[in-house]
């Protein structure tokens, strides 16, 4: 393929996955399926690395990030980014009318919009393309985010329309999804990471998270709610929202434009009814004056604008009683307290226990035996205990103190220094640990062995099967067939029957066996090595290469490693400083996993492009991310160092390279070389 057709390709399927895009995070209404896009995308993305010079600002492949930002811009917002006032009360909002008709004598209309409960953005565009995403910050000033943006699937990169101003700013609320929310925490439970709790903070956390392809994965969704700049198509807001619309931005169906008052009530008590359907938090209606004229006559305050308002809805709680206390332990041994209550409706489900995080919140609610106590969603989607009626308390009540032995196998717990979750240190025999370790293990992100879930565990754990992970690769055929087990549903108390019958063993230890070409990275998530997620895991694998390099490395060398902090590094030392797991390593060894990553037999080639040189990567770059080039470094026979020495051949500078790094480089005289230039190296 010649150059001219490598344009016109990659021209040709930046628009169509654009319109795919298009189709299945705006309109909801997708037309192929996600093996086809997937397949359209590296079709580009193996293009764009082949001519780079071709790569388009609107490309698909920027929306999968990798720009890793040290620290973010502050930048000066052009429109202020202003509060609006906002009531509970609907008397307050007939108030809120009367103000308006003494200023206004023509007739006017209300534009009602929902109050998304995730972060404002203002999104900048100069000739259709997106330049800037700023957060708004303290209104005057906030923080520059554009690179992490660019993951929103529902935000365009590229707006095409003739009615098209050549400088727009678009008003908008990127928020995280209720199905992203519980995924997001179910993954960090696996790791034992600290829970987010709600999916406000979950989006205010991903925006600021320093590596976009972090913020790609968390799934986040955007609604576009206003239109600033000059020449704009229409005076109104209402009908610039629909222009929005038109030029591919998502805008909410559940946007109204309301007459009066009246029909702005009847607005509000609409959402009320629906609002615990939506798959998204909102927590209340922002009610605006439609014609920008009549916004400007009405004016501000010192703090708000005279022409807008927004109506909260109040929480919806739910009053019972707790029975009691059950603890739940992890795999890491990290024991969860759960408040045991008397079953209650909150938001439209029946609400029979709530999370209550660990020893240092029981303790603030001081809770007692029998209590009365206020019960919410946080996020509209996690129960929580958020107040305790003391005055009902029952004059004998005993106080609730947090268990001081593991409610499993009775080992006593332990609290590191720093830490608000108690651990129970018995990571040999205590019965939850074994499991979930093992469940861990086989779980789809890890080793992806199917056919194990849905109590299988349980039931060969009980039948002395197995006892570690390690123990999975002794399986046979007979000692599964047959098998079986009835389970209780806790909650909706109906039993079920687990059988391992012939087709299901065959599937079971196919799976098993297939497990052995799973790929390192996935192997050292799968190992559950407390604190150590799914990146993490892959990010040491890319810098070390294999288990054996990790095994070896002191803490400070781990360190070096993007993503892994003081607490990672210790866990991991820990982890291969025990006896009985380095027992457990080396059956897997022999079981036939992979503990090396392929890059290592590539990079052995003599004959690649960068066979024998090794390479410096520092800061940020256009084409690529730092992963990427890393990789790239690899495939092409060359070697990765975290520090400059005179054994480095060059250093590959993006822009934001360290100053210490770039001094360093030129007191050694080692070649400090573009990105265009490592792209022609390897070309």
């Amino acid at each position: 393929m010649d150059k001219n057709q490598a344009r016109l390709k990659i021209e040709e399927l930046t628009h169509k996955l654009n319109k795919h895009n298009y189709n299945y995070y705006v309109l909801d209404d997708p037309v192929i399926s996600d093996y086809e896009f997937d397949q359209l995308l590296k079709e580009l993305e193996r293009l764009e690395q082949q001519f780079p010079e071709f790569t388009r600002a609107d490309s698909p492949t920027q929306r999968v990030g990798g720009q890793v930002i040290k620290k973010f811009k502050t930048v000066r917002h052009k429109y202020p980014m202003l509060s609006l006032g906002n009531t509970y009360s609907k008397e307050e909002l007939q108030d809120f009318d009367n103000r308006i008709k003494k200023t206004i004598s023509e007739s006017y209309s209300y534009v009602c919009e929902l109050k998304f409960d995730g972060i404002a953005i203002g999104l900048t565009y100069k000739n259709g393309s997106l330049t800037q995403a700023v957060t708004r910050g303290d209104g005057v000033e906030g923080d520059d985010v554009t690179h992490n943006v660019k993951t929103i699937g529902s935000i365009p990169l590229r707006v095409v329309a003739n009615d098209l101003p050549e400088e727009f700013e678009v008003r908008a609320e990127i928020f995280m999804p209720h199905k992203s929310f519980i995924q997001l925490n179910e993954e960090k439970q696996k790791n034992n990471e600290p829970l987010f709790a709600n999916p406000r903070n979950a989006a205010s956390g991903s925006l600021k998270l320093q590596d976009s392809s972090l913020v790609a994965r968390r799934n986040l969704d955007c609604f576009a709610y206003g239109l600033l700049g000059e020449n704009l198509p229409h005076q109104s807001h209402f009908e610039n929202l629909q222009k929005l619309k038109e030029w591919g931005f998502k805008v909410s169906k559940l946007t109204r434009k309301c007459e009066n008052i009246e029909e702005v009530l009847k607005y509000i008590g609409e959402v009320e009814s629906q609002r615990t359907k939506l798959p998204y938090d909102i927590d209340g209606v922002v009610i605006k004056i439609n014609d920008y004229r009549q916004q400007e006559r009405l004016g501000f305050t010192s703090k708000f604008p005279r022409w807008a308002i927004s109506y909260k809805y109040k929480a919806e709680q739910g009053v019972t009683r707790l029975t009691d206390i059950a603890y739940q332990v992890g795999r890491t041994g990290a024991i969860t307290p759960v408040a045991i209550l008397e079953p209650v409706l909150v938001a439209g489900t029946t609400v029979k226990r709530a999370s209550l995080y660990n020893a240092d919140k029981m303790e603030e609610l001081d809770l007692h035996y029998f209590d009365t106590v206020f019960v919410e969603k946080g996020g509209e989607i996690i129960p929580k205990i958020v107040e305790v009626d003391t005055g009902l308390r029952q004059s004998d009540a005993k106080k609730i103190f947090f268990v001081s032995n593991c409610p499993e196998c009775g080992t006593k717990l332990q609290r590191n220094e720093g830490e608000a979750i108690h651990y129970c240190p018995n990571t040999e025999t205590c019965p939850p640990q074994i499991q979930g370790k093992i469940e861990h293990f086989i779980s789809r992100k890890a080793m992806n062995i199917e056919g194990l879930g849905e109590g299988r565990i349980e039931v060969l754990i009980q039948n002395k099967l197995i006892e570690n992970i390690a123990d999975l690769y002794d399986l046979k055929y007979e000692q599964l067939l047959g098998l079986e087990k009835i389970i209780r549903d806790e909650i909706t108390g109906k039993e079920k029957k687990i059988s391992f019958r012939e087709k299901t063993v065959n599937n079971i230890l196919t799976a098993i066996e297939n497990s052995k070409k799973v790929t390192f990275e996935r192997v050292l998530f799968a190992l559950g090595i407390r604190h150590l997620g799914e990146t993490g895991a892959k990010k040491l694998a890319r810098h070390f290469g294999s288990l054996e390099n990790i095994m070896n490395s002191n803490y400070d060398e781990l360190l070096t490693v993007p993503e892994i902090g003081d607490r990672i590094a210790g866990s991991i030392v820990s982890f291969f400083e025990d006896n009985k797991n380095l027992q457990i390593i080396d059956k897997l060894h022999h079981a036939g996993l992979q503990f090396e990553t392929e890059s290592i037999t590539i990079t052995s080639s003599e004959n690649l492009p960068l066979a024998g040189k090794t390479f410096v990567v520092s800061g940020v770059f256009e084409k690529h991310s730092r992963d990427q080039i890393k990789q790239l470094v690899e495939e092409n026979g060359g070697k990765n160092v975290s520090s400059i020495s005179s054994k480095t051949d060059f250093v590959l500078a993006g822009e934001k390279m360290g100053p210490e790094k770039k001094k360093k480089a030129e007191q050694l005289n080692i070649p400090v070389i573009s990105e265009k230039d490592f792209i022609e190296m390897i070309s």
